[in-house]
Parts: structure tokens; C-alpha cells; sequence
């Protein structure tokens, strides 16, 4: 195993005056790094400091009372050492701990099956979360049609194929710690993996840590320094749309190393209607290169994928 110097992504304006030629560029990003990131994305810098500062009280309590949060229907909070991400690990789990909001129901149906810390003590917690990932939800979908229009696709297409229809939506909350036990030495913060779904919208603190393997079946694996932009957003695409594009985009094996330094991060993950039926794109297969995967359900792969990485 290698690891390089810093890898220069593709920088993606959403502001940009020519929608044809931003689709260009998030094709390009997608084909050769599966990553890059997004500038004007239209999340306030304020709003995203209000997330960070709500996330940092809620990590900062005793574990005891993040416990009685703890994670079920896959909400809530995850302690250290629960998640490994890396199957073949030698250790048991990964050193970050983290907190998952998922699709926000209406409350006077009582059929919102997040937890929430107690407002007497996070009195801004949810309505910070909650418009943040509305805020969020929508850059999303912006850069979704670049993606259609990068495949030569009408830009509502994951509109109109009903994707976008009550979405899966998680923001996952992320704490990773300073200081590691000496046992821990060469442990990851985050092991090797890659994410699930559509697609990744990501904002750290700027404290280093990610990196990225984009040749992930080369020996010895190569791992690339993915550095902090201020104001930008880090975004990458999951599994599902490396499904749907039959390998043109790549789901890119990421991990977060210990770098001696508490790092903080935000990551929400855009993925279709669990109903949606992800099978290839016609103008991403041909005679001399039929589909790899055969159609799946959404949420039928993700629930598999999930399940494996909780044991």
C-alpha cells in the first residue's frame, strides 16, 4: 500500500452561466476520480458553521448520555468501534463515532422515526439539521441534472424516472478523535470503502485525514491526500451510479487516516427512492459492452450493503 502527495479534483461552479459546459466538467470528474468538488453550491457558510457547532456539543457529552440515542432503524447515534467499513480490518471496528438523521417525516403523524437530542438541552439542534439538509438536499439535485446532462440525458431524467420521489436521504454527523490508544496504532478513523447510494455531499472542518484510491483493484493499492477548499463542497458518487453508468463513473474507494487531531465532519447522502429500479442507462452499454450489473431495487442494495457493515 502507497500513499502519494495530494490529488488536484475538478472544482465545479453550480453558478456557472453555461449549465452544457459544468456538465462537461462533472462527466470528466466522474469518469477519472469519482470526486470533486462544488463551489456556489448555495449552503451558507453560517449554516454550515451552526451544524458543526450543534455536532461538536452533542459529541462532547458523556458517552452515557449518547447512548440513550443509540442507533436504530438506522438513526441515531453509532459509539466508536461499532462500524467497520472494511470487511478484511483487523480490527473491530473503525475510530469514528457519528450520528445519522434520515428522511424527516411530519411529526403530527408521528411517522418520523428519527431520534433527536432533548431540546431542553440542543434547543436549535433539529431545526438546524432540518434546514440543513433541505439546503443541501437541493444542491443535490442540481448537481444530479449536470450528471443527466453529462450522459447525454434530458437534465430531469432522475425526475422523471421518479429517483427523486421522496429521495433516501441521511446526513450522518462525524466525529473522529485526537488521541488513539496505542492498541489502536494503524487503525482508520473511516477503513476502506465506498458509498452506497447516488451520490455524497461532504464538508469538514479542514483538519486532513480523507484520501482516495482510484484504481481500487491495482496491487499495491495508491492512496491520494483529498485537501480542504474553504467554502467548497466535497462531493463523490456511490455505488448506485456506478451501477447505473456500467462502470463509466467510478465509485471511488475513500478512508479517513488518524492524523494525530480531532477532525469533524458533515456527510449527506443523496440516494434515490428505495423503490427505484437502477438498471443501466442505454447510452452507457452497447453490443461490444453489455450491462455488468443486473437491475436492482435501491434500497434493496444499500440495505445489503448496510447490514454488512453492522455486526
Amino acid at each position: 500500500m502507497a500513499v502519494a502527495g495530494g490529488v488536484d479534483l475538478p472544482v465545479v461552479d453550480l453558478a456557472s452561466p453555461d449549465p452544457r459546459a459544468a456538465a462537461a466538467s462533472v462527466r470528466q470528474a466522474c469518469v477519472e476520480h469519482g470526486f470533486f468538488y462544488v463551489t456556489n453550491h448555495g449552503v451558507d457558510g453560517a449554516l454550515i458553521e451552526a451544524v458543526f457547532a450543534e455536532s461538536k456539543g452533542f459529541f462532547d457529552l458523556p458517552m452515557e448520555e449518547k447512548m440513550k440515542l443509540q442507533r436504530r432503524n438506522h438513526r441515531g447515534y453509532t459509539p466508536p468501534y461499532a462500524e467497520k467499513l472494511d470487511a478484511s480490518s483487523e480490527f473491530v471496528g473503525d475510530l469514528k463515532e457519528s450520528f445519522y438523521i434520515g428522511p424527516i417525516g411530519d411529526s403530527d403523524l408521528q411517522n418520523d422515526l428519527n431520534q433527536w437530542p432533548s431540546e431542553e438541552c440542543f434547543p436549535s439542534w433539529k431545526e438546524t439539521m432540518k434546514l440543513y439538509i433541505a439546503t443541501v438536499l437541493d444542491t443535490g439535485k442540481r448537481i444530479l441534472s449536470l450528471i443527466a446532462l453529462g450522459l447525454d440525458l434530458d437534465a430531469e431524467f432522475f425526475h422523471k424516472i421518479g429517483a427523486l420521489d421522496c429521495p433516501s436521504t441521511f446526513l450522518r454527523l462525524l466525529h473522529y478523535p485526537g488521541e488513539v490508544n496505542e492498541s489502536d496504532s494503524g487503525n482508520y478513523g473511516a477503513s476502506a470503502h465506498s458509498d452506497y447510494g447516488a451520490l455524497t455531499l461532504l464538508v469538514t472542518d479542514g483538519t486532513p485525514g480523507l484520501q482516495i484510491c482510484r484504481e481500487k483493484d491495482r496491487d499495491p493499492q495508491l492512496w491520494e491526500d483529498v485537501h480542504h477548499i474553504d467554502g467548497a463542497l466535497i462531493v463523490n458518487i456511490g455505488d448506485l451510479l456506478e451501477r447505473w453508468t456500467n462502470c463509466v463513473f467510478r465509485s471511488t474507494l475513500h478512508r479517513v487516516v488518524a492524523v494525530g487531531k480531532e477532525r469533524y465532519s458533515v456527510a449527506f447522502f443523496f440516494d434515490p427512492n428505495s423503490d427505484t429500479v437502477v438498471r443501466c442507462i442505454e447510452s452507457c452499454c452497447s453490443e461490444a459492452d453489455p450491462p455488468r450489473f443486473p437491475p436492482i431495487r435501491a434500497g434493496e442494495y444499500i440495505t445489503g450493503r448496510i447490514n454488512s457493515t453492522y455486526k
